[in-house]
C-alpha cells in the first residue's frame, strides 16, 4: 500500500508542476520569448498564455515599457583638443520582443557604446564654445543615429539628453573670468548710457526752461510796454482834454526839474533851451497877478547882474 500511496503523491506534484507550466499569465506592458527545444516558438502577450510543460520554456520576460538609462560621464576630445566629460540619459522602448532576445546580446550595454562612440564622433567636429551652445543639434545627431542602428534590435531610441558637460578646470577658470568681464563691460556700458541719457534730458529741460523764461520775459516786456503805451495815451488824451494854457505847460515843466535831479548819481545835468520859454511864461503869469485885497503891486524882480571875470593875459 505505501508504495502506492507514494506514487500517488508523485503523480499529484507532477500534475501539479505540469499546471503550473502549462498556465502563464503574463503582466500588461510585457513580453515572453517561448522556445521549444532551444528553439523560438511564439511570443506570448498580456494576458493568460497556455504553453506546453516540460516541452515549451520560457526564455526571456521583457518589460515593452520606455525606459530611462543614465550613462556615466565620458570624456570626449572637441575640435580644439580640450577633454570634456559629458553625462548623458537615453530613453528607449523595446518594440520587438524577439529581436531584442536575438538579434543582441545585451542591448542596453550595445546602447551604451553605441552612444560613446556616436558622441565622441559629433563632439569631435565641433569646438567647445559650440559644444557648449549646441545641446539641441547634438542630441539631434545622437538620436538619429542611435534610433537608425537599434532598429534591427528592435528598440526604438525615443529620446537622448546631453545631462551635463563639464569643460577642464583651468576652461572653466578662463571662463567664468571671462563672463565676470562681460558682465563689467555691460554694466560699465548701461551705466555710461544712462549717464548720457541723464545729461541729455537736463540739458533739454534747461533748453525748455530758458525758451519758457525768455518767452515771459518778452511777454512781460510787451505787457509793460503796452501799459506804458496805454498810461502815455491817456495822459497824452487827458491833456487834450482839458486843453492846457501855456503857463499850466510851463508851470508842469519847472515841476518836473527836481525829479531830474534826483539820485547821488547825477553829478551833471543839463538843462533844456526850453526852459527859458517856460521861465519867461511863467514869469509873466506872475507879474500879471493882482491880488484881491489891497496892497502895493508885486515889485518886478531884477534881473541879477552878470560881472564878467577879469581875462588874465
Amino acid at each position: 500500500m505505501e508504495p502506492i500511496i507514494i506514487v500517488l503523491i508523485i503523480l499529484v506534484v507532477l500534475v501539479f508542476i505540469a499546471l503550473i507550466k502549462t498556465i502563464q499569465v503574463i503582466p500588461q506592458a510585457s513580453a515572453a520569448i517561448v522556445e521549444r527545444f532551444g528553439r523560438y516558438t511564439r511570443t506570448l502577450n498580456a494576458g493568460l498564455n497556455i504553453v506546453v510543460p516540460f516541452i515549451d520554456s520560457i526564455r526571456n520576460r521583457i518589460d515593452l515599457r520606455e525606459q530611462v538609462v543614465p550613462f556615466p560621464p565620458q570624456p570626449v576630445i572637441t575640435q580644439d583638443n580640450l577633454v570634456v566629460n559629458i553625462d548623458t540619459v537615453i530613453y528607449y522602448q523595446v518594440t520587438d520582443a524577439r529581436a531584442a532576445t536575438y538579434e543582441v546580446a545585451s542591448y542596453i550595454q550595445a546602447i551604451e557604446q553605441l552612444t560613446v562612440t556616436t558622441l565622441r564622433n559629433i563632439i569631435g567636429g565641433m569646438d567647445l564654445e559650440r559644444t557648449l551652445t549646441s545641446r539641441e543639434e547634438i542630441n539631434a545627431a545622437l538620436r538619429g543615429v542611435l534610433d537608425e542602428a537599434t532598429g534591427k534590435w528592435g528598440i526604438r531610441v525615443n529620446r537622448v539628453e546631453l545631462k551635463a558637460i563639464e569643460p577642464p578646470t583651468s576652461i572653466q577658470d578662463s571662463m567664468e573670468k571671462q563672463m565676470r568681464a562681460d558682465r563689467d563691460k555691460r554694466a560699465a556700458i548701461l551705466q555710461a548710457e544712462g549717464v548720457r541719457q541723464s545729461q541729455i534730458l537736463t540739458a533739454e529741460g534747461e533748453k525748455q526752461s530758458s525758451i519758457l523764461r525768455a518767452e515771459g520775459e518778452a511777454k512781460a516786456a510787451a505787457l509793460r510796454a503796452e501799459g506804458e503805451a496805454q498810461a502815455i495815451r491817456v495822459v497824452f488824451e487827458s491833456i487834450h482834454a482839458g486843453d492846457p494854457d501855456q503857463k499850466l505847460l510851463s508851470y508842469q515843466y519847472l515841476q518836473m526839474l527836481p525829479k531830474i535831479a534826483e539820485g547821488d548819481a547825477n553829478k551833471l545835468w543839463i538843462v533844456p533851451s526850453e526852459i527859458g520859454d517856460a521861465l519867461k511864461g511863467l514869469g509873466g503869469a506872475i507879474g500879471n497877478f493882482t491880488p484881491p485885497t489891497g496892497g502895493g503891486s508885486i515889485p518886478k524882480p531884477s534881473s541879477p547882474k552878470h560881472e564878467t571875470p577879469p581875462i588874465d593875459d
